[in-house]
């Protein structure tokens, strides 16, 4: 499978059990891909922004505990 195309024909094409299976797969294929790429924006230093500010309103008293 070689494009978007292929894949979604294949997709379609696939049995009720098939397609329960390919759902099981890709929602942890998807979830590692996610992780992946936090790691690579924490690592980088792209989340620092957010978490010094997350940081402030903590020191700030603008945070709650649920």
């Amino acid at each position: 499978m070689s494009s978007l195309n292929e894949v979604q024909l294949t997709v379609s094409q696939l049995s009720s059990e098939e397609l329960a299976a390919f759902r099981v797969w890709f929602a942890e294929f998807d979830a590692a891909a996610w992780d992946k790429q936090i790691e690579e924006d924490v690592a980088a230093g792209r989340l620092d922004v957010l978490a010094e500010k997350a940081l402030k309103h903590l020191r700030e008293g603008r945070c709650t505990d649920l």
